[in-house]
């Protein structure tokens, strides 16, 4: 019976040692993004965070950031939110008209602004994540993102 209190004394003690240093080794970084070339204060922006090559073309994002344009000066508004650090590859979307996905014209060219990660898209091709991926380390964290309109 004693032995059995022992181990499980330890074993508490080893996890909850190994769950406070995993917290400690994952801190928040503070992502300040800067966002240029906004051509109207109406809708919102939307943030999508990928964490690799395979999520982005699924369209599947880690994490989903959404901000209204309250704060719109000269056609720019400076962002803030918080990841832990790691790789990453971040999409905007300027939804103007706020229903949660990006208009396309009959042909598929996007109606809205968009823009990526320190970024930006001179031809009229999709580019891959390795173009626009950011490494945020545990640090503040600075991004542009110039938004381009079709």
């Amino acid at each position: 019976m004693k032995t059995n209190v022992f181990f499980s004394t330890i074993l508490s003690i080893g996890l909850f040692f190994t769950l406070f240093s995993s917290n400690i080794l994952a801190q928040n970084t503070q992502v300040t993004v800067s966002v240029s070339g906004i051509k109207s204060g109406k809708g919102k922006i939307v943030l999508n965070v990928f964490k690799d090559s395979d999520g982005y073309e699924k369209e599947r994002p880690y994490k989903i950031f959404q901000f209204d344009k309250k704060a719109l000066t000269n056609g720019t508004l400076v962002l803030k939110c918080t990841l832990d650090a790691g790789v990453y590859g971040i999409t905007l979307l300027d939804d103007e008209n706020s229903n949660d996905k990006m208009d396309k014209s009959f042909i598929g060219m996007p109606k809205e602004g968009f823009g990526f990660s320190n970024f930006f898209m001179e031809k009229l091709k999709k580019p891959s994540f390795e173009d626009f991926k950011i490494q945020l380390k545990n640090d503040n964290a600075k991004i542009d993102i110039k938004v381009k309109y079709i």
